[in-house]
């Protein structure tokens, strides 16, 4: 599927936010589900997301025939709010057209879940945006990333840790899910992404 065309002269109608961590520390770990479904999105068009501006990783494409703006914000998760809102503002998109993927505990690797919107669920960075925009009316893709094995594990020391060989491949595959999904979303189709890649 061509995800990607020729931008027009027209500014952004959508943000789309990949959140994860910078640093080659942080890569492969589970925390940066978002920053690796981001990369999909981008890599296989060939759209450079090479830019720091907004303080995060910014780009612009066509999703779909729909302009958006594409952000990896490199604040550190806790503070991936601060990037999203800037660059929300710049463009003047509001919360409801700012599309955000990340990482999700409550689920294996593989599992996407769609939300139009809600709470943070636990993850910071939601949560940091959520504070950031002043409202939980934005949708997002939360790409699962698998439970701690035990419940008296550390969560910073699970969501940090690396994926398994056999959990980045489900990871990756549900990333062209979740590239498939944004497609839909940015073209309002929320119900149809939710209908055919929240599983």
């Amino acid at each position: 599927m061509q995800l990607f065309h020729k931008p027009s002269a027209a500014g952004p109608q959508w943000l789309i936010a990949g959140l994860g961590n910078p640093g080659k520390e942080y890569e492969f770990t589970r925390h940066n589900a978002g920053f690796l479904a981001m990369d999909v999105l981008v890599n296989r068009q060939n759209v450079p997301l090479n830019k720091l501006k907004f303080g995060g990783l910014f780009a612009q494409g066509e999703l779909g025939g729909v302009r958006c703006a594409l952000l990896k914000p490199v604040t550190y998760m806790n503070e991936s709010g601060r990037a999203v809102a800037e660059c929300a503002r710049f463009f003047k998109i509001p919360p409801e057209r700012v599309l955000v993927l990340c990482d999700d505990i409550s689920f294996a690797p593989g599992v996407l879940r769609i939300r139009r919107g809600g709470s943070a669920g636990g993850q910071n960075g939601l949560k940091s945006i959520i504070a950031h925009l002043g409202t939980q009316a934005f949708p997002r893709i939360r790409l699962g990333v698998g439970q701690k094995p035990h419940p008296d594990d550390d969560l910073v020391d699970w969501v940090l840790s690396p994926l398994r060989d056999g959990e980045r491949e489900a990871l990756r595959a549900a990333c062209e899910d979740a590239c498939a999904a944004a497609a839909l979303i940015v073209d309002g189709a929320l119900e149809e992404a939710m209908s055919r890649y929240s599983h």
